[in-house]
């Protein structure tokens, strides 16, 4: 058997019985509490705090490796009045961390600055030349946000010179700690923080939260600043679950309620008029805040999300948004010329991943571009460019596949790397790039497993068009905040038809109307993107099969169910979990589509 093309589905464990019979009542239809089981919600309790998360369930911050020494020192910097950097990496994480630590301190000192490293000059994390502005700037105190668990040489650096430094970060830390005065990382091995998922802005939030109790100030002055924590936390792809669930649903309800001017700026210029979620968090607001330092500079975003009023956030979301164009374009053009390297590699052609290179490719976009050849090309993927005579390079994975640790396999022929299971940033000499191709090959053929690529799909639960009811999209409603940990649901329906209404909208992306072919009075629109190859199979008449998610679509003011359509099967009997099993032993050639 060959891989087939296209994702295959894989259907869920059901649910412990006793879990959803004591789940199920009016307001709860089984198809919820079969939902909500699957989650680990066992009983009503467990889902009414589900349902209303509470501040009051946030772990107490001193549990946190570190905690007491970190507020300890800020405490003896704002009592001497010494100066105080807050330090932050250039993407959403470290701009959204840098503007909340910095707007919360500046209440209780002037003497206090911001810094964002130069994506260019100077690269990610910590730099010597943000140490060497610091001394110069009297700085006595740095706090580094989102960046700094291996910057052992630089902190050593600023040590000789002075300067302490907090490191809040909560990418995986290496052998060794750097010696600063307090390492707050919920993945250092010694640390027993109940929650290790925090992003890097939670942390900055969890160090102000152990600020205020210390200094008995009331836990309302640090609401407002929840936003900043929800637009990384959706943007950095954490898991929304845990902490970090209830830290989206009051930011997510400050956005939506009063959002800060930097924020309601950047809604505006998306033209999103309807209230937010973390999915739009990700699409409308993140790549602004992204876009000011992939093209100018990560501090104007800082600027943004610190503007006091309207107009001052006006003025500075232009700039932001002029970016953002100008990265979409960046980020199209390098998409087709990687395209175009693939299909002429002899070598890529046959590979399990993709390493591309070229000196011309703005390094600020790089890693958009590896997350769209994913899209084509489903396998780990590395994507370099030339900068101060180096090869840099950002990498993003597929699922289940830890390209974190594929990269330190091939570590001797790096000059740095870091990041995540899913997203990695690495540095390299610019003659080990061939040599580096060729380990990462080796690693990814070593681990990579054959089912890993093949894009997957999972689905929550199979239903008929018949469960799809008001109770049903009401508890849907009230499971968000959705993200990693806590996806929307993705429900399997066999056996349907459209209509006669298919149509291509967009020139890519189906419209139809579903019914089953025995019931053609309940029926639900339904939006296909991207599949619009599909159209002859929906308009044959032969019933298929559909993966969707829910979503309720509003029209000239008209609120409906919308059937938001991820994938579809021709027959009524679609591979399911047998798939797997098949494709696992099979070892064809990497897939191109």
């Amino acid at each position: 058997m060959s891989i087939p093309r296209g994702k295959r589905w894989r259907l869920k464990p059901e649910a412990e019985h006793a879990a959803v019979e004591s789940l199920v009542h009016e307001r709860c239809p089984l198809p919820a509490a079969k939902l909500l089981a699957q989650r680990g919600i066992g009983d009503p309790a467990t889902a009414s705090l589900f349902f209303r998360p509470r501040l009051e369930q946030l772990h107490d911050p001193f549990l946190m490796a570190d905690m007491a020494a970190a507020v300890e020192r800020i405490e003896r910097a704002l009592g001497d009045n010494e100066r105080i950097m807050v330090y932050g990496d250039y993407d959403v994480d470290g701009t959204t961390a840098v503007a909340l630590v910095y707007s919360f301190l500046h209440r209780y000192t002037g003497n206090i600055t911001f810094y964002i490293p130069d994506r260019y000059a100077e690269g990610y994390g910590i730099s010597f030349a943000g140490i060497d502005h610091a001394k110069r700037e009297g700085v006595g105190l740095i706090i580094a946000l989102d960046c700094g668990i291996k910057s052992i040489d630089k902190v050593a650096y600023a040590r000789e010179r002075g300067i302490d430094f907090i490191i809040c970060d909560h990418h995986r830390p290496g052998d060794e700690l750097p010696e600063a005065v307090a390492v707050l990382d919920p993945k250092r091995a010694d640390c027993q923080y109940p929650f290790k998922e925090l992003s890097g802005c939670g942390v900055g939030f969890k160090l102000m939260q152990g600020f205020a109790l210390r200094n008995n100030i009331p836990f309302a002055d640090l609401e407002p600043m929840l936003d900043l924590v929800a637009v990384s936390t959706a943007c950095d792809i954490v898991p929304v679950d845990g902490e970090n669930r209830i830290l989206s649903h009051y930011g997510l309800k400050r956005i939506n309620d009063d959002p800060r001017p930097g924020i309601r700026a950047m809604m505006d210029m998306a033209g999103v008029k309807k209230r937010l979620s973390i999915t739009d968090l990700v699409f409308a607001i993140g790549p602004r805040i992204n876009a000011a330092g992939r093209i100018e500079h990560g501090r104007l975003a800082v600027e943004l999300l610190l503007a006091h009023d309207l107009d001052q956030a006006a003025q500075s979301g232009l700039r932001v948004d002029g970016n953002n164009s100008q990265r979409q374009e960046l980020d199209k053009e390098i998409t087709q010329q990687a395209l175009e390297d693939i299909d002429t590699d002899a070598f890529l052609q046959q590979a399990w991943s993709t390493v591309l290179f070229r000196d011309t490719w703005h390094k600020g976009v790089i890693g958009i571009v590896a997350s769209r050849l994913i899209e084509r090309h489903y396998r780990p993927t590395v994507v370099l460019t030339e900068s101060q005579g180096k090869a840099v390079g950002s990498a993003r994975s597929v699922k289940g596949f830890d390209v974190y640790e594929a990269i330190s396999a091939c570590s001797d022929l790096l000059d740095q790397f870091g990041g995540h299971m899913y997203a990695a940033g690495l540095t390299m000499p610019l003659e080990n790039v061939d040599a580096f191709r060729k380990r990462f090959e080796e690693v990814v053929r070593g681990s990579l497993l054959p089912e890993q690529r093949i894009p997957e799909e999972v689905v929550d639960l199979e239903v008929g068009l018949e469960d799809i009811t008001p109770a049903l999209v009401r508890i849907l409603h009230h499971m968000a905040p959705y993200g990693p940990g806590n996806m929307r649901p993705v429900f399997l329906t066999r056996n349907v038809i459209d209509t006669g209404s298919a149509r291509v909208v967009g020139g890519a992306h189906l419209k139809m109307s579903l019914c089953h072919p025995s019931d053609r009075n309940l029926r639900f629109d339904a939006i296909a993107f991207k599949l619009a190859e599909h159209l002859d199979l929906v308009k044959s008449g032969q019933p298929f099969s559909v993966l969707y998610v829910l979503e309720e679509n509003e029209w000239n003011g008209r609120v409906s169910v919308q059937l938001n359509i991820k994938d579809i099967k021709p027959g009524t009997e679609a591979l399911l979990e047998h798939e797997l099993a098949e494709v696992a032993n099979d070892q064809a050639p990497a897939l191109s589509n």
